[in-house]
């Protein structure tokens, strides 16, 4: 009896120290086994992580508030061994370049709106057709659904983990020269747009002279009068306080529901262990849909800003004329079954 006891002993003393240690179910199955790799650990051992997080908005928009909200839970329920510490307003690089540190691994968590990403992540291209969706909630089922879910999935090859979809809301044109009412006031208007081969097809199209840069870039371009005009949704216009940038006219015209997405760098994702991880991942994927209600919420608020600030809205506008100009860059579209599907979707 007593030796059973002695090794029932020994037997709780060798879990607690494989436990101590960090070690995987995987690791005690398969040790002793010659050319066996070790794996990282399932359970944290106490060590504290550290994850930057990046995006190009400024600190009252509703990205840095998700992330603020994601980085407050996790903390939480990570008891502090999980810091989020973010940086808005392209502090440490603008949508393509933070991007591009994921696939690096050089920064851990990024937001981006699509048409920088697809330049990484080529599938995402269809999302940046103008006009694809009809409004908001088929954009969201279609995303939320199987269409949303292959796209996802597609990011594995290039370093990057998906942890959820959100939006910037629709975009609209502005510019300082005059209303644009039809495609043919668009006509020579030189436009800064993102750097996405799609966009910049989809205004040469309509007679427009697209200039593809980065947001930091485009600021002083439209100040300094480089530029006419661009298109962001609302609350960009708002709170970049466009207005003051020569961009007297907002036309509706609601071309690109701006899809966005929240992302972690697969680096990331490897140093962290298992539980700490799963706990990232379902911050991660509550911070999209949370991210698109205060979107609905504060976009009319900013349209209400940008008129008390003068700059002339142009609401009634009729949008099958521009849906109609820009019809070769859906025919000349490299995947038309995937472009299809989401059009059958809705």
């Amino acid at each position: 009896m007593k030796k059973l006891s002695f090794l029932a002993v020994a037997t709780l003393l060798t879990v607690l120290l494989l436990a101590a240690c960090g070690s995987s179910e995987t690791e005690t199955e398969t040790e002793g086994e010659e050319g066996g790799e070790t794996e990282e650990p399932s359970v944290s051992t106490g060590e504290s992580f550290v994850l930057q997080a990046g995006h190009s908005l400024p600190e009252d928009h509703p990205y840095e508030l998700a992330l603020q909200q994601m980085a407050e839970n996790v903390a939480e329920r990570t008891n502090g061994q999980v810091t989020i510490e973010t940086f808005p307003n392209s502090q440490i690089g603008a949508e393509r370049e933070l991007t591009e540190g994921l696939t690096l691994g050089t920064v851990d968590l990024v937001i981006s709106s699509t048409a920088p990403i697809s330049n990484f992540v080529p599938e995402l291209k269809v999302l940046d057709l103008p006009f694809l969706f009809n409004d908001r909630d088929s954009a969201v089922a279609v995303l939320e659904g199987e269409i949303g879910e292959e796209l996802f999935a597609s990011f594995e090859a290039h370093g990057i983990v998906p942890l959820s979809w959100g939006e910037n809301g629709f975009r609209h044109i502005t510019n300082s020269l005059h209303p644009v009412n039809e495609p043919a006031d668009l006509d020579g208007l030189r436009i800064r747009t993102q750097e996405n081969e799609v966009h910049m097809a989809a205004f040469e199209a309509l007679g427009a002279r697209p200039s593809p840069m980065a947001w930091t870039e485009a600021l002083t371009a439209l100040q300094q009068g480089v530029v006419d005009g661009q298109e962001n949704p609302a609350i960009v216009a708002d709170q970049f306080n466009l207005f003051e940038a020569k961009q007297a006219y907002m036309t509706l015209t609601g071309h690109v529901y701006s899809a966005n997405v929240f992302m972690l760098s697969k680096d990331a994702y490897d140093k962290l262990p298992e539980d700490l991880r799963a706990i990232v991942i379902e911050e991660g994927q509550k911070a999209g849909p949370y991210q698109r209600e205060l979107i609905v919420e504060m976009e009319q608020v900013s349209l209400q800003t940008l008129k008390d600030q003068g700059m002339e809205i142009i609401e009634d506008v009729d949008v099958e004329p521009f849906r109609a100009g820009i019809t070769s860059v859906f025919d000349n579209f490299e995947n038309q079954e995937l472009l299809q599907r989401i059009l059958d979707a809705q």
